[in-house]
């Protein structure tokens, strides 16, 4: 007699869940515990990252003045320290991770188009540092006065163009659940009427050849979430350009090493970048998770609801967190050291 294997799933049968995906609450539990000592603790928190990040300035600048004098054997030193300051930067709080997590939470999207948004978007943020100081000191000739009042209006159109990407996506969302909402019921109706006139066996899905329609297409529920959003996503991020970067350059520009000041400059986005991938992998893995917990558990419809109410959901807190960095921006806080700066 043969020996059944009882641990050999048969055709159709559902693949169990694995462990840890079943211990999402205790995981819920601990990140509830940590946002509450976060909570208690944010002013000391960010105290201590204000002073964190003036020693590493006053190591930069020190960095500096030793590439004045010895460039040769200094340089690779400054570009070292540039890169882990980046690192370190971009582990703050800050706006632009406001967008990138908002946005990858709560929209769908591939791995591959995840990480090049996000890596454009710290790209940008360099950049923009450097053409804003190479432009407003080298071509120009303007003081530091107008360069930090260039930069904060830079920062205050960043903060509308958060709003404007949150009421966007609020739009196409609020758009994609009156689509779903409509698709749902009309499917109901046709349901009841076909079941009328149809054998009681038939099941309807997808792909059931009755001649109706029942689901969106894939493509039409990604519609939203095509290239000009992310572009959006990137040009809001990373048009506020960094203050740590802009600091060095005004300091690299005075003492007469402006080259290695760019050059300190673009590896510190490149230690940004780094930091946010990171960030934006942990994002996407969580999503996953996320939706393997939900999938097996209710209908594609309705999981595309959930979807659309999630894009919902972030554009209203990209509105309400654009809204409030706009108007607690003041010119006086531009020159100095603050923790929100990626």
């Amino acid at each position: 007699m043969t020996k059944i294997n009882d641990n050999v799933l048969r055709p159709g049968e559902p693949r169990p869940y694995r462990l840890w995906l079943n211990l999402w609450p205790l995981g819920a539990f601990v990140a509830a515990l940590a946002s509450h000592w976060i909570w208690l603790r944010w002013s000391q928190i960010l105290l201590q990252m204000v002073h964190w990040q003036k020693q590493l300035h006053q190591h930069m600048v020190v960095l500096l003045q030793e590439v004045q004098a010895k460039p040769e054997y200094y340089g690779a030193t400054l570009l070292l320290f540039s890169f882990v300051y980046g690192i370190l930067h971009a582990v703050g709080p800050g706006h632009g991770k406001v967008v990138i997590i908002t946005y990858l939470a709560t929209h769908r999207s591939r791995l591959r188009q995840s990480l090049l948004m996000t890596l454009a978007a710290a790209l940008l943020q360099g950049t923009m540092a450097v053409m804003l100081v190479t432009v407003t000191l080298n071509l120009l000739r303007l003081s530091s006065c107008t360069l930090h009042l260039g930069q904060f209006w830079l920062e205050k159109a960043s903060f509308v163009l958060v709003v404007g990407l949150g009421v966007w996506l609020c739009w196409r969302a609020l758009r994609r659940l009156l689509h779903l909402l409509h698709t749902a019921a009309t499917f109901e109706g046709r349901a009841l009427v076909f079941r009328a006139i149809s054998p009681a066996s038939h099941h309807h899905h997808v792909d059931c050849g009755c001649g109706h329609r029942h689901l969106p297409r894939d493509e039409e529920l990604q519609a939203a979430d095509g290239w000009y959003n992310r572009a959006a996503v990137v040009v809001a991020m990373g048009l506020r350009p960094c203050s740590g970067a802009v600091l060095v350059l005004l300091f690299a520009k005075v003492i007469g090493v402006y080259t290695w000041g760019v050059l300190s400059a673009l590896m510190m986005a490149v230690g940004t970048a780094l930091t946010l991938l990171t960030l934006a992998l942990l994002v996407f893995f969580g999503r996953t998770v996320a939706e393997r917990l939900i999938k097996p558990r209710a209908p594609a419809l309705w999981r595309d609801v959930v979807w659309a109410t999630l894009a919902l959901a972030g554009g209203v807190v990209l509105v309400g967190a654009g809204a409030l960095l706009y108007f607690s921006e003041v010119p006086e806080m531009v020159s100095g050291i603050r923790p929100f700066g990626v």
